[in-house]
């Protein structure tokens, strides 16, 4: 389980992205939303080790792992996909389903994680991760790497920003079969129905406060009821955020 408490982040000119953040990601799937620049990022990235909170503790399993880096909370069981993937000239698909297993990975075993996420693994197991790959080939290549290392948490921040509609969709499939089939939680930052209705718990953030937390029964027929301003008004339609 993973506990924070009283989280809050500042930056330069006292201004506060995160006020007093506390909250108990236990469940399988998490959905964090929100109108833009309401510090949902912020959060994943200070749970991830990827920026230092200004204030509160963060705790996995009992242990305060605040202080903790990026690889020290990745060797721990926390897994990070970024909103825009990064490229690695040079290193195949296999290299990097091998660095994020932590072992050596054979053909078949790499074949086998890729064809999870949808990838035809002969077309990808020995090809680069470059420029030659969509946004969508990317994003799948990275869901492939947390599979290899069978992470505690998984977080991945606006899974659907840059992709096309198809992508999204397999997108979506994917998350589906990691929800069936992995151990540990799933948090995934995101403004898409889609996403949200496949979650067990929804968090919604804005202004750098939790505004409401509960299951997805008690919180996404109010968001998609909601009407006028407010931090509830933010939800995009079901295919907008898709991009050619």
């Amino acid at each position: 389980m993973l506990e924070l408490k009283n989280i809050q982040y500042d930056v330069e000119g006292n201004k506060e992205i995160l006020k007093d953040i506390s909250l108990k990601i236990e469940d399988r799937f998490v959905a964090v939303t929100g109108p833009n620049g309401g510090g949902k990022s912020t959060l994943a990235k200070i749970i991830a080790g990827i920026v230092k909170p200004t204030a509160g503790k963060i705790l996995l399993d009992g242990q305060d792992i605040t202080e903790a880096s990026i690889t020290e909370r990745a060797k721990m069981g926390i897994s990070y996909a970024f909103q825009q993937p990064v490229r690695f000239k040079g290193l195949t698909v296999k290299d990097l389903l091998t660095m994020a297993a932590g072992k050596n990975t054979s053909v078949q075993e790499a074949c086998n994680i890729l064809s999870e996420v949808g990838l035809c693994a002969r077309d990808y197991v020995n090809r680069e991760v470059n420029g030659s790959l969509s946004g969508g080939e990317l994003k799948r290549i990275e869901i492939a790497m947390i599979i290899a290392r069978g992470t505690k948490i998984s977080i991945f921040d606006e899974p659907e920003a840059g992709i096309d509609l198809w992508s999204f969709n397999s997108l979506i499939n994917v998350f589906e079969k990691m929800y069936r089939e992995m151990g540990g939680s799933i948090l995934i930052i995101s403004h898409q129905e889609r996403i949200l209705n496949i979650a067990d718990k929804i968090i919604l953030i804005a202004g750098g406060r939790v505004e409401k937390s509960g299951s997805k029964e008690e919180i996404l027929p109010e968001l998609l009821s909601t009407t006028g301003s407010g931090a509830c008004n933010m939800l995009l339609s079901k295919n907008e955020g898709t991009r050619n």
